[in-house]
């Protein structure tokens, strides 16, 4: 009877040297080097520069959103900033080459092919960290070992990162999420940026700086193209992903994340039956639920329910949105609340594309705007709603919990002219003493005074953009600290 073969020493390190061609040319693959980094990567590779602070870099996120590129920029960074480039280590870890090993295996495979040692300033990245099981653990004790070394982790399935990170990273990780991509992002990965100019600074409902642009019908057409495929940079600049993108993002994304990674971490026998789930609430993005409703549609009883709605919101593909009354008074029960997609594009794939005047197009938009807020880390939106009014976006002082600002998202045109329509805004404006609110638009930018209440009308697509954008830079200026 013939023994079952492992792989030998040789084809490790084989696999090993492939995988990191900068040993011999001292530069990425032109593959990584031809595309452009994520505007993220200035908020990321400050983590990976911090030498004050021994922890591992967690770089975690959905499917897709370029983790693996933003690693691969991440070399060729510190390559440009004088690290030799030997002394810098690449390893996915969904290779089956490596199924066998340990971290520790693998590192000193690395050493002792590059010939270096635990006093030499060492950079070791293993990508798609999740397939190595009780990888947690592993990561800890490599920290707490070699005081030289910066490990810099990533991968995919969120959920299982975060809460193996918490549980049991507790002061040797930083964990960093990468989120889909904003409406900014997109049209700076899409080389658009000449379309858009700063118009004035700090305006209420937008939290920072305020953009314009001179054609508001070709940025128009970009908003559409975001929402329907701008949340993967892949999908964003392949036009033969986008002549398919349900077999892309079903499989790749969806399927995997549903299907395996959500079910492996928590123990969810009934995929179908989360599928399902996933399903009906993408469709409905942007709309109001309750447990009752969800029940009924879909057979669930409640306290499935809640553990799969906490499920999909810990793997990053919906946001659970809470309401409060037109006093702005949160509910002790919440027996109703709005749920988006992270990302508009999802809904797009799983169904179809929508063209501008899609009836649906108003709950896209509105998922568009949510998600750009979703970047914005220490801000909390809610909703409000009462017997027969309601508010989109509401934000809440976190000292006395007051309404700071009132937004209603709108892909119409038509209540510029008639302001009077707005009586739910209005209504809400006035119990809550705003003087001033914001109302998004198809194309009209403008501002309107009526019973003492100033509405600025300004069109979906540049509040989406400004939001996304005065996100991340808000995070760019925070990290200014941290330096390399």
């Amino acid at each position: 009877m013939s023994l079952l073969r492992a792989f030998s020493k040789e084809q490790i390190i084989n696999k090993i040297n492939f995988e990191n061609p900068w040993w011999r040319n001292h530069k990425i693959d032109d593959y990584y080097s031809s595309m452009k980094k994520r505007l993220y990567f200035d908020l990321f590779s400050p983590l990976v520069y911090e030498k004050k602070i021994k922890r591992a870099v967690v770089l975690m996120g959905p499917r897709r959103v370029g983790k693996t590129v933003m690693l691969f920029h991440l070399v060729q960074d510190l390559i440009d900033n004088k690290i030799p480039s030997k002394n810098i280590c690449y390893l996915s870890i969904e290779n089956p080459i490596y199924n066998s090993l340990s971290l520790e295996e693998m590192l000193l495979h690395f050493l002792e092919h590059n010939n270096l040692n635990f006093s030499n300033e060492l950079y070791v990245i293993f990508d798609e960290i999740q397939y190595l099981k009780n990888w947690e653990v592993h990561l800890k004790t490599l920290v707490d070992s070699y005081h030289k070394i910066k490990f810099i982790v990533s991968g995919s399935a969120a959920a299982a990162l975060k809460l193996k990170s918490i549980e049991s990273g507790a002061g040797r990780f930083t964990d960093f999420m990468l989120p889909p991509l904003t409406f900014y992002e997109y049209i700076d990965l899409k080389n658009l940026s000449h379309l858009i100019s700063l118009k004035i600074k700090e305006w209420k409902g937008v939290s920072g700086n305020y953009y314009v642009t001179d054609n508001i019908d070709v940025f128009n057409n970009h908003f559409i193209d975001y929402i329907n495929f701008g949340g993967y940079p892949e999908v964003s600049l392949s036009k033969e992903i986008q002549s398919d993108p349900g077999r892309y993002i079903r499989n790749d994304i969806v399927d995997k994340v549903l299907l395996r990674d959500l079910p492996s971490l928590y123990g969810i026998k009934d995929v179908q039956e989360l599928n399902s789930l996933f399903t009906t609430i993408a469709y409905n993005t942007g709309n109001e639920f309750t447990y009752e409703e969800l029940s009924k549609n879909s057979g669930i009883v409640k306290n499935t329910l809640k553990k799969y709605i906490e499920y999909l919101e810990a793997a990053f593909l919906i946001r659970v949105i809470n309401k409060i009354d037109q006093n702005a008074k949160k509910f002790k029960r919440a027996t109703s609340f709005k749920i988006y997609l992270t990302n508009p594009s999802l809904r797009s794939a799983l169904f179809s594309p929508l063209r501008k005047d899609d009836d649906f197009m108003g709950n896209l938009v509105e998922t568009a705007i949510f998600s750009q807020w979703g970047h914005n880390t220490d801000f909390t939106p809610y909703y409000a709603r009462w017997k027969n009014g309601e508010v989109d976006i509401v934000s809440l002082s976190k000292e006395k919990q007051k309404p700071l600002w009132a937004v209603e998202i709108k892909w119409s045109n038509r209540f510029v002219k008639s302001v009077q329509k707005l009586s739910n805004l209005k209504s809400f404006c006035e119990k809550n003493n705003l003087d001033r609110t914001l109302v998004t638009t198809k194309d009209i930018e403008k501002i309107k005074e009526l019973d003492n209440l100033t509405y600025d009308f300004t069109p979906s697509s540049i509040y989406c953009y400004t939001v996304g954008r005065n996100a991340i830079e808000r995070r760019l200026n925070k990290t200014m600290g941290i330096s390399h």
